[in-house]
This record gives C-alpha cells, sequence and structure tokens, in this order.
C-alpha cells in the first residue's frame, strides 16, 4: 500500500492522462491501472475532466457573422449621382464605402471573438483550478483510508464485536483498539430504530466510572475515530434521552462486551 499511496503522490498517472510520459511510464502507469480499482478510479476521473475541458475549449465560429455584415450593409446609405461624368467617383465612393464597412465589420468580428476566447479561457483556467480541487480532495480521502487500512491490519489493534441483547437483538457495531498507539475506532454495522426522542450512546467501563464515547448514529456507517480511554475494562452501549446523557443510564443497557487485558 505504501508503493500505491507513492504512485499516487508522484503525479505519474496525471503525466500519463495528458500524454506527457514516457513509454517505460505508461508500462508502469497501466499496471497500476490494471492492479489497483483506486488508481482505475482516479484515471477514469482525470479522463472525465479532460474530456470536459477539451469541450469548452471548442471554438465554434459565430453563427450570425453573416447577418451581421448584412445589417452592417442595409445601414449605410449610398448617394448615387446621375451625372455620367462623375461615375468614376461615384463608383470609387461606393468602393471606399465598402471597404470602411468591410474594415468595422472584420474588426467586430475579431473583437468579438477575441471576448469570447477570453471567456472561454477563463473557464478553462477555472475548470483546472477545479480539477486540481478534486484531485487534492481525493487524494486527502485517499490518504484517510489508507491511514485507517494501516490501523486496522495493524498486529498490535484488538477487535472487539459488540452485539445487541434481548432489548437490541439488530444492533452490532465493531470497536478497534491498538493499546499501543492509544486509537480507538468505532463501525456501526447495524442499530435498532429507537424512538425520535432516544439514542444509543456508547461508554468505556472504568473500576470507578463511565466515560462518554459519543452518540452512535445508525446514519453514519463509516469507520471513526472514538477518544481512547486508558484502563478501560469494557464498552457498554446504553439507550438516552435524543441528544446523550452526561451520566451512563445503566438500567437501559443494551450491549456489552469486556477488553482483553481486564480478562
Amino acid at each position: 500500500m505504501k508503493d500505491l499511496y507513492s504512485f499516487l503522490e508522484s503525479g505519474l498517472l496525471e503525466k500519463y492522462v495528458l500524454g506527457d510520459s514516457s513509454d517505460e511510464e505508461n508500462k508502469t502507469v497501466e499496471n497500476y491501472i490494471s492492479k489497483y480499482p483506486e488508481v482505475k478510479s482516479k484515471y477514469d476521473l482525470l479522463q472525465d475532466n479532460l474530456e470536459i475541458i477539451s469541450e469548452l475549449n471548442a471554438a465554434p465560429a459565430p453563427h450570425d457573422s453573416l447577418n451581421f455584415i448584412l445589417d452592417a450593409v442595409d445601414e449605410t446609405k449610398v448617394v448615387h449621382m446621375h451625372a455620367r461624368t462623375k461615375r468614376v467617383s461615384i463608383w470609387f465612393s461606393i468602393a471606399a464605402s465598402a471597404a470602411a464597412i468591410l474594415f468595422a465589420v472584420t474588426s467586430a468580428f475579431f473583437f468579438y471573438q477575441n471576448q469570447k476566447l477570453m471567456d472561454e479561457n477563463q473557464v478553462v483556467v477555472d475548470e483546472i483550478f477545479d480539477l486540481r480541487s478534486d484531485i487534492q480532495d481525493t487524494n486527502s480521502k485517499l490518504e484517510s483510508v489508507m491511514q485507517q487500512f494501516m490501523r486496522l491490519n495493524n498486529p498490535e489493534t484488538e477487535k472487539y464485536i459488540i452485539r445487541g441483547n434481548k432489548r437490541a437483538k439488530n444492533l452490532k457495531t465493531v470497536a478497534y483498539i491498538n493499546p499501543k498507539e492509544k486509537t480507538s475506532m468505532i463501525e456501526v454495522v447495524s442499530l435498532p430504530q429507537l424512538p425520535e426522542e432516544q439514542c444509543y450512546q456508547m461508554w468505556a467501563q472504568l473500576q470507578d466510572k463511565m466515560v462518554n464515547l459519543g452518540i452512535l448514529d445508525a446514519a453514519s456507517t463509516d469507520l471513526r475515530s472514538i477518544p481512547y480511554t486508558e484502563n478501560a475494562v469494557a464498552f457498554e452501549i446504553t439507550i438516552e434521552p435524543k441528544g446523550g446523557n452526561e451520566t451512563a443510564t445503566v438500567e437501559n443497557s443494551v450491549a456489552n462486551i469486556k477488553l482483553q487485558n481486564n480478562k
């Protein structure tokens, strides 16, 4: 997993997507993509974002260019002179007027195009920043998952499956305790539904008191950290009023498990 984390941090995958990687780097990236779902997921995300940016960068010609020129021509008044002696100057005036119109239209067209390209470039810049932000968020989430994975697979980590008693038969949570690193984590697997005015609260039992470890939520099934309690002899889950209680209501206990170091 360290190799996977180093690879994702190296930026090699981004180079591969942009086509800046060498043949040897291509082989390395393709090997990681086929081997690790995490890399494949990030590769697909980069591909999708790159495709969006490419589409936004395309600059089609304005559809109303011809109408714009025709309108400009219609609005130009050409003075016709009837005298044959001035026919040359008339045509010269017409040509000069047409040239002026063409110059004005061309200038307006290029100004419009330039403004549009500037706007699209700003959109591309914003998309690139969003892409970088997405990559940073993905890396941050991946780092958090990897840290949790390393903790769970640490030989010093003890696993406790906490099951409910008769009052909450379907209750099941899993606690992970590492006394060496002094870390504790909890994973909610299932919690029976309670009335709206009640909640489940977890406690660490010491020799002379109960320490509050927080409220358990059925909607939050992600692995999360809980306070590590030194010299705890057991974990207990009770039913308390909504929002939690300062002291455990022992008679409302629905689950209890003793810890290994105090058997």
